[in-house]
């Protein structure tokens, strides 16, 4: 229960207390984590407790494992995640193949896959509706030329001009934006979000939700099932269906040991008229805004593009939103620009993008990738995990091999333990390769944010962690000789100063240590 400045919490009587235990205790999410515990214990009773069928079922489950065992060696995925499923399966023969079936059936969704494709199809050309700047970003800056054709040609995204953008280096700054944007709106606002909880930030927003719809504008929320499921009451939806904002809930997440849990939409994004547009790592939860304390100071980043290029976001918010509908929405009719074109000064070029786990373009990654190819001088980074594979581990202690000043701030205090844990294991490879990694010692660094030689820069929603680079929808804006490279730099100068920096005794304390380390990190994909 939250309760705010100068208000004194109501006692309940115990008929109340009786009352609200019974609630507590048949709550959706209590249910589901029963349910889930009762399959569990059933598998393991059905294999190991009946005498009668124990050497039969035994013998399958061995079976099961060796033709997974060879399915895993010959599938085109990540050498990392070959090796931990191959690892687990010679450790736990018995369930080991059945694990994977269960992990690979969830991150497969193959009806999803076949929506994604038709709304996709349906979609891809409107995204270039303000032209098409490829060829202003060849001839003008050709050294962004490689980079922009990748996200325009193949991951059809494309980049635009007619837009500027403004950086936003905390929560607190977001927010305040968000709400001024908010009020501006006059044709519709979409919400897309890995999080959202009640109290000082959300509150507010839906405050100005309800009021929007209720003057007759288009108002939708996107939200994660998984993301929402300790911090949302489970009639969320039908509240704010209540108030006219629509809802939808993407990806339920419902009692069953096989479904498809897995791929979580951890996108953050806010439409506003499809003029304005925001993207970054900031939730909607007090958190965020530091108007609680729950890991420290909260330091996290997002940014806001206003023009040509908060289309893309747009249609990226109405593919997911199409994938829920019966009769997709007419595209065109949110283009903001059918009157005339853009007149936003352009701010440098702007290329927004999305990834997706269902397809075979690892985006978010590659994005990252050719940044630090690229980088010439420096690439500063900040990421809350720092759990890579060999590709991106190799791409940054090459870069600082060869004299590019390579800069990571992760936290220092951690919401995942484990994670935490993990993320230290690639202390050691980084440090003596010359990169330099700093942890942010006032709290928790949740921002995702790339620059490099004051030319290009990215901010969106992808960790440096297997789950956001592989398993997960997300987003970015990645902009080029921008006003907002230079104070993404800025800020991330700026911070150094409340950061301790790691020197290789920092990474090799102890042997135990680093043995819980290496076992750790051999299950990083999984984590």
């Amino acid at each position: 229960m939250m309760f705010f400045a100068g208000e004194k919490p109501a006692v309940p009587n115990p008929q109340q207390i009786s009352k609200k235990w019974v609630r507590v205790v048949f709550r959706r999410r209590v249910l589901v984590m029963a349910v889930l515990l009762f399959q569990i214990l059933f598998l393991l009773f059905l294999i190991a407790g009946s005498s009668i069928y124990f050497h039969y079922i035994n013998w399958s489950l061995n079976v099961i494992s060796i033709l997974v065992s060879l399915y895993i060696l010959n599938k085109k995925e990540k050498s990392a995640y070959k090796l931990t499923w191959i690892f687990l399966i010679l450790m736990i023969p018995i369930f080991g193949g059945i694990l994977y079936i269960f992990f690979y059936v969830q991150s497969n969704p193959r009806k999803l896959k076949k929506i994604m494709a038709k709304v996709g199809g349906e979609t891809a050309a409107l995204f270039s509706l303000p032209g098409n700047r490829l060829p202003m970003i060849a001839a003008v800056h050709p050294e962004h030329y490689p980079q922009a054709y990748y996200l325009q040609e193949y991951a059809g995204f494309p980049v635009y001009a007619h837009t500027r953008t403004e950086y936003l280096d905390s929560g607190e700054v977001f927010f305040k934006r968000v709400l001024s944007e908010l009020e501006k709106a006059e044709k519709y606002i979409f919400m897309e979000f890995f999080i959202l909880r009640q109290g000082a930030m959300l509150d507010p927003i839906l405050g100005i939700l309800e009021r929007k719809a209720g003057e007759g504008l288009d108002v939708r929320i996107i939200y994660d099932d998984l993301g929402c499921f300790m911090s949302l009451p489970p009639d969320f939806k039908k509240q704010l269906e209540g108030k006219g904002i629509r809802c939808v809930i993407f990806n339920p997440f419902r009692p069953i040991f096989s479904s498809l849990q897995n791929n979580r939409d951890h996108r953050k994004i806010i439409s506003v008229d499809g003029k304005i547009a925001f993207t970054g790592g900031i939730n909607l939860a007090d958190e965020y805004i530091n108007a609680i304390d729950r890991f420290g100071h909260w330091k996290d980043a997002a940014i806001m593009i206003s023009g040509d290029a908060a289309w893309s976001l747009t249609l990226i918010f109405l593919r997911t939103w199409n994938y829920y509908q019966k009769d997709c929405d007419d595209y065109v009719s949110f283009y903001p620009w059918k009157a005339g074109p853009c007149t936003e000064k352009s701010d440098g070029h702007v290329q927004p993008y999305a990834d997706s786990p269902v397809d075979e373009e690892n985006v978010g990654e590659h994005v990252y990738i050719r940044i630090i190819n690229n980088a010439k001088q420096y690439v500063y980074i900040n990421t809350p995990y720092l759990v890579v594979d060999d590709n991106l581990l190799s791409a940054l202690t090459l870069a600082a091999k060869s004299g590019v000043d390579v800069r990571i701030i992760t936290p220092h205090r951690w919401d995942k333990w484990m994670v935490a844990i993990t993320s230290r294991s690639y202390y050691r490879q980084l440090v003596s390769a010359g990169v330099k990694v700093y942890e942010y010692t006032s709290g928790f660094n949740h921002s995702k944010t790339f620059v490099s030689d004051d030319k290009v820069a990215t901010v969106g929603t992808t960790n440096l962690d297997f789950r956001s680079l592989y398993l997960h929808f997300e987003c970015g804006v990645l902009v080029y000789d921008s006003s907002s490279v230079k104070e993404i730099k800025r800020d991330f100068l700026d911070t150094l100063p409340i950061c301790h920096r790691i020197t290789f005794a920092d990474c090799a304390r102890n042997a135990l240590q680093r043995v819980v380390q290496d076992v750790l990190r051999l299950f990083a994909p999984l984590m």
